[in-house]
């Protein structure tokens, strides 16, 4: 985290080890795979109430994440209101609608098709939770003075990842929303001009009759997605 005045660099002996021998290591990867892929983006929520301290705990990891510098440039907003995330809604599906209406073209919503997509987002009110997540595209110190941050966009990217992981662990589903613009949740949830949202999870429980999209279980072959050079 950045701090004024602070310029030198002071070592600090490796305060965890979790290596595992190669045999070890291998199986741990892969059951951390099998895990992972069971992982699914969910649209149909249940009302169940999540605790706070669940999410406080699951926004705390995502906090962990490496960044630029050590800046930390993101915020998240965690919102369980009924009022405000029925205006998060009205306000998302009012860009979705003139997204789905023609201005995402055709070979967008030709894309989208597969997965069943639409401009009503009930997930929004009915999931418990909705956590905005903001990149901060500059710093300002106590004092007022504007800082630059490094790696904004991969830096939150990371964060985002073990947000989505944590929720996936605590036992819960999200939804990766990402309505455009979202001008708007920078002044519903009180943010600075330096933060620029870029995604809405709603996180919760599944419904039980939730359903994924048959073509979301189609992932590219490992061979596709790996080159090595030994």
């Amino acid at each position: 985290m950045y701090r004024k005045g602070e310029v030198s660099y002071e070592p600090l002996p490796l305060p965890d080890r979790v290596q595992r021998e190669p045999e070890e290591a291998q199986a741990a990867a892969e059951a951390f795979l099998a895990y992972m892929r069971k992982r699914h983006s969910v649209r149909a929520f249940s009302d169940r109430p999540v605790p706070r301290e669940v999410v406080e705990a699951i926004v705390a990891t995502a906090g962990t994440a490496p960044s630029g510098a050590n800046h930390q440039p993101w915020h998240f907003a965690a919102i369980a209101d009924p009022a405000m995330k029925a205006r998060v809604r009205a306000a998302a599906e009012e860009e979705e609608k003139a997204f789905y209406s023609g201005g995402a073209g055709d070979e967008w919503l030709a894309a989208l098709e597969p997965i069943g997509t639409g401009a009503e987002k009930p997930h929004l009110t009915t999931a418990p939770w909705l956590i905005v997540i903001f990149a901060q595209r500059w710093g300002e110190t106590e004092d007022g003075a504007r800082y630059k941050n490094y790696y904004v966009p991969e830096s939150v990217g990371i964060a985002t990842g073990f947000l989505i992981a944590a929720i996936h662990h605590a036992g819960l589903v999200c939804l990766e929303h990402t309505p455009n613009p979202m001008r708007f949740l920078t002044e519903m949830c009180g943010r600075p001009a330096s933060e620029k949202p870029v995604m809405i999870l709603p996180v919760g429980y599944p419904a039980e009759d939730a359903t994924v999209p048959a073509v979301a279980k189609r992932k590219k072959p490992l061979g596709q997605i790996l080159t090595t050079f030994e």
